[in-house]
């Protein structure tokens, strides 16, 4: 694809950024790509109802084109036109956690574009909570489709610096808003099935949708990259967050994962490789070889969902050639924090008993 130039707009939410937001808003009306921070990750936006301004998201990223885009938006009146019904369910749920990181799939209306949906006749819709976000949706025309803003399978990003990275040359614009809130990724729930079905965790967790419209099912299966199935969510099918470095987590009882840890780091240092471990406030202090990183604390999980993809980078940054990591509860947001994780190790996870 031919670089473009790429313009960096700090934004301060303190203030007024009507300029800054209007530029954003032109450039996505006349079919061109503004990344910009949303609560969860950055995302990478394009009129979602202009198919060429869509095959543009996935030239950028290099994204497989049957990995279909979530379409984002600010209200309920802007869903009736571009879905064919709204459950009762997902009104429901509509009605408790939007704004916020949840994205639900539909059936779509005839005015969603294939290049869109991947091809499905299903559409994936977000109502993002982040002012910046609403602001640059609501410029752009109301509907804005807008995956990670990173190349595909990388780590997803959480500041404008990760946007900058991996995009220049190959977007118009991008919204610096600061780090995100969250940083992982929005829950996406399928309501087009009964009971609905969770098809990537997220901040939004399967106890939480529980309380409002009762039994939630959880997808378990993993499309192969090599399947003909068209994965029906972002995620499902593709190696995704993945540093460049072989990445394995260690599963067990905490004492003996960091004894083996440290074994191993040992081990791969001494052999002349460079270790990344990524540990926790309750461990870091026990590991005695390579590039040690704190997570989080496992007393709130939401520190840990809040730096992972920053870690992931830092160690491509560090040029890390093997990391260890912990592995972490999947209660709550601990069910996101392994889906990302285990994706981005390839699914290698060690058990010690």
């Amino acid at each position: 694809m031919k670089i473009m130039k790429t313009i960096i707009e700090k934004i301060d939410k303190n203030q007024k950024n009507t300029d800054i937001i209007r530029e954003a808003g032109r450039i996505l009306k006349e079919g061109g790509l503004v990344a910009f921070p949303t609560e969860t990750v950055y995302g990478l936006g394009a009129d979602a109802l202009n198919e060429d301004a869509a095959k543009k998201i996935y030239a950028a990223k290099g994204r497989p084109s049957d990995n279909p885009l979530i379409i984002h938006i600010t209200n309920m009146k802007a869903l009736d036109k571009i879905v064919s019904e709204v459950p009762e369910k997902a009104v429901k749920v509509a009605e408790k956690y939007w704004p916020g990181p949840l994205t639900m799939i539909f059936n779509k209306s005839d005015i969603v574009p294939y290049g869109t949906t991947g091809g499905l006749d299903t559409v994936a819709v977000r109502m993002p909570v982040d002012e910046i976000a609403r602001e640059v949706i609501d410029a752009g025309g109301g509907y804005i489709a807008a995956p990670s803003a990173n190349t595909s399978g990388r780590p997803s990003p959480t500041t404008a610096q990760h946007v900058a990275e991996d995009l220049t040359g190959r977007v118009d614009m991008i919204v610096d808003g600061g780090a995100v809130e969250i940083g992982v990724e929005s829950t996406i729930l399928d309501v087009t099935v009964e009971p609905p079905m969770i098809l990537r965790p997220g901040a939004i967790t399967k106890e939480m949708f529980e309380e409002v419209i009762g039994e939630v099912t959880v997808d378990r299966t993993l499309i192969r990259p090599n399947s003909k199935q068209v994965p029906k969510a972002p995620g499902m099918k593709y190696r995704h967050y993945a540093p460049k470095a072989d990445l394995t987590i260690i599963e067990g009882p905490l004492e003996k994962v960091v004894k083996e840890i440290n074994k191993r780091a040992k081990e791969k240092s001494e052999a002349g490789y460079k270790v990344g471990v990524i540990g926790t406030e309750e461990t870091v202090a026990d590991y005695k070889s390579g590039d040690v990183k704190c997570i989080g604390t496992r007393a709130d999980e939401s520190t840990i969902a809040a730096n992972l993809f920053r870690i992931l980078r830092e160690f491509d940054d560090d040029q890390v050639d093997y990391i260890y990591s912990e592995s972490f509860d999947t209660a709550g947001i601990g069910s996101a924090i392994m889906n990302r994780l285990l994706k981005a190790a390839g699914h290698h996870i060690e058990k010690l008993v």
